[in-house]
């Protein structure tokens, strides 16, 4: 498969993430937690790091890929 395919998807997974972190940090549980502990559900922490991860992989391989020879 090709890298730029592989970079997109990453991107396009990364934001999916994104989405579904903010959904969560939003939630009825996450902000019950919150009123309590000051922390957002762990669930939401991680959605958003992985959404996070997921599109600096994409970007950089996207951005960083070496000239066709």
């Amino acid at each position: 498969m090709n890298r730029t395919v592989l970079s997109l998807l990453l991107v396009a997974a990364g934001v999916v993430l994104l989405i579904f972190g903010f959904s969560a940090s939003d939630s009825f549980a996450s902000e019950v937690k919150e009123a309590f502990d000051g922390t957002p559900t762990d669930k939401s922490i991680w959605l958003l790091v992985g959404g996070v991860l997921c599109c600096v992989a994409g970007g950089a391989t996207l951005l960083l890929r070496r000239p066709a020879t």
